[in-house]
């Protein structure tokens, strides 16, 4: 592995399934702040092969570590060979008026788009950070395949998924989402964030929406497939999560969608941990094609 670029700091690492578990913080110019996120480096990385990558997006509350400590990835992933990532979920100490007041809201809810009305604009610019900046700085260290990439992520993170892979077709060769937030416009939570951080126009809302966004494309944008998976005991299905009206997009431009339903399943980390094997296949057959 190459030395760290300047302004990176790792903060801890773990030995992991014969790969390293990494956390680091380094200085953000997309966010104005510091941001943290971890890899898992497999032990293919670690013995000098270039690896193929999947970013997981995280979901509401949560930060960088989460995924990694709960949903039980790294063993795959060891096995796979796959660099996993996951950024945090949204700037920290930007100390804006009502940032931590709601849960769902400001702090640990950045929504994984650029804002575009102050007082947000100046920091909240996540999907700038994602796409750009920080996929170019593990570049620099990481032994990442840029040519393999995918993307992944729950609840907020799954609307990020979505969104950010229908927005750069480019660079994510690979996506699935546990749960996502599938019509953000439609819903509380999204129409919350959408209006602080976008504006009360709504017509612009639509280019951070997945199932807007499907509809506007003029051809399948992932001609192998999109795995969903969704529990049936999802606390927030009814009222937020809205896939009935992503499927519908789907079919709209041909596009394959693999959604599974799964009775008894709700929200949580159990649901993830209990399907990841699933989603991180998936990934790795999509990008060795």
């Amino acid at each position: 592995m190459k030395a760290l670029p300047e302004g990176v700091e790792l903060l801890s690492q773990h030995a992991c399934f014969g790969g390293l578990q990494q956390f680091y913080r380094h200085a953000s110019t997309e966010i104005g702040l510091p941001m943290r996120f971890s890899v898992f480096l497999p032990p293919q990385a670690l013995t000098g092969a270039v690896c193929p990558a999947i970013f997981f997006l995280a979901g509401l509350t949560c930060t960088e570590e989460t995924f990694m400590i709960k949903a039980g990835a790294q063993r795959v992933a060891a096995r796979e060979g796959l660099i996993l990532i996951t950024p945090d979920t949204s700037p920290r100490g930007a100390n804006i008026p009502g940032d931590s007041d709601a849960w769902d809201f400001g702090v640990g809810a950045g929504f994984y788009l650029d804002a575009t009305e102050a007082p947000w604009s100046a920091h909240y610019r996540m999907e700038s950070y994602i796409v750009h900046e920080l996929r170019k700085l593990l570049n620099q260290f990481l032994p990442v395949d840029q040519e393999r990439i995918g993307i992944m992520g729950h609840s907020m993170g799954g609307h990020g998924a979505l969104t950010l892979a229908l927005r750069h077709p480019g660079i994510y060769k690979s996506l699935s989402a546990f749960a996502p937030i599938a019509a953000p416009s439609q819903c509380p939570w999204g129409q919350k964030a959408f209006t602080a951080y976008l504006g009360s126009d709504q017509t612009s809302w639509a280019a951070h929406d997945a199932s807007a966004l499907m509809t506007q494309q003029k051809h399948a944008p992932y001609p192998q497939g999109i795995l969903i998976d969704q529990g049936e005991a999802d606390q927030f299905l009814a009222t937020q999560l809205y896939p009935q009206l992503f499927v519908a997009a789907c079919e709209q431009v041909g596009q394959t969608l693999n959604l599974r339903w799964h009775a008894g399943y709700d929200h949580g980390y159990y649901f993830i941990s209990s399907l990841i094997e699933d989603h991180l296949l998936h990934h790795k057959n999509q990008l060795s094609a």
